[in-house]
């Protein structure tokens, strides 16, 4: 039983690496690696090779895990999910329109609760995983009804499989596609968290204003001390993130103006 999440633990570092590895040799569009998980948290000429030293900290844990029984590579990887858990929330907190990073850039979606729920359960199967008396192949060798389980938790845990499918289906990025009606993502919107907690402080319950920008949608209202209240909803997934932001009045009359344009 102990070594029955071994072969999960292995392959979510290899797949981890693999994409991280992916999205840096890609480029991708500008600036969109510091909107990826490690590399927010460093200057903009070391995002790339942030990203790539936490893949090669994988592979090496990845490695250590298969072939020996080594306690150095269990705790490692311990360490490692546990570390993640604590950059996520942190990411969540400080940075709420940055993705985990966790498996390269299809792992752009701003950071969520099952995001954070996925490391909290690999950070304990990698903790039930320390005193298996067996290496990583061996496991592999004997699956059991145990790692369909972690599997199967891993699978709900994790939005990018959504944002796979998304893909295949419209073959074209988030900040591409077409979006949901403006309709759908208000009701979206007023049926969250973010919003039931601030909904009493409003003025009125319809946004004075609605634009869309990559892969949000905002909508801005008025609260009672006429400041604008501004709510982004994430235009991917079926349950997408919340954000809300309040700009005082006084803050809004230093801004600079803009003439609009019709995208």
């Amino acid at each position: 039983m102990l070594e029955s999440q071994l072969p999960l633990l292995i392959v979510m570092l290899l797949l981890g690496t693999t994409a991280k590895v992916i999205t840096v040799g890609s480029g991708g569009e500008p600036g969109s690696l510091s909107r990826l998980g490690p590399a927010v948290l460093v200057p903009g000429r070391m995002q790339a090779p942030a990203l790539l030293v936490c893949a090669a900290g994988e592979t090496v844990l990845a490695a250590g895990l298969l072939l020996t029984t080594h306690p150095l590579f269990r705790w490692g990887t311990v360490c490692f999910f546990a570390l993640s858990t604590y950059v996520l929330l942190e990411l969540r907190r400080r940075r709420p329109d940055a993705g985990c990073g966790c498996f390269g850039e299809v792992s752009s979606a701003p950071v969520g609760l099952r995001s954070i729920g996925r490391t909290v359960a690999l950070t304990g199967m990698a903790g039930m995983s320390v005193w298996a008396p067996v290496a990583g192949w061996a496991a592999m060798a004997h699956p059991s009804w145990y790692a369909a389980a972690g599997v199967a938790m891993l699978a709900i845990l994790s939005p990018e499989i959504e944002e796979l499918i998304d893909r295949v289906r419209y073959r074209a990025p988030c900040e591409q596609r077409r979006g949901p009606a403006e309709s759908v993502t208000l009701s979206r919107l007023r049926s969250s968290g973010t919003w039931r907690a601030h909904r009493d402080e409003l003025a009125s319950a319809e946004p004075y204003d609605t634009w869309r920008e990559l892969c949000w949608r905002f909508y801005a209202f008025r609260n009672r001390d006429e400041d604008d209240v501004v709510f982004a909803v994430y235009l991917s997934g079926r349950r997408p993130a919340v954000r809300m932001a309040v700009v005082s009045a006084e803050d809004s009359d230093s801004l600079t103006e803009y003439t609009p344009v019709s995208a």
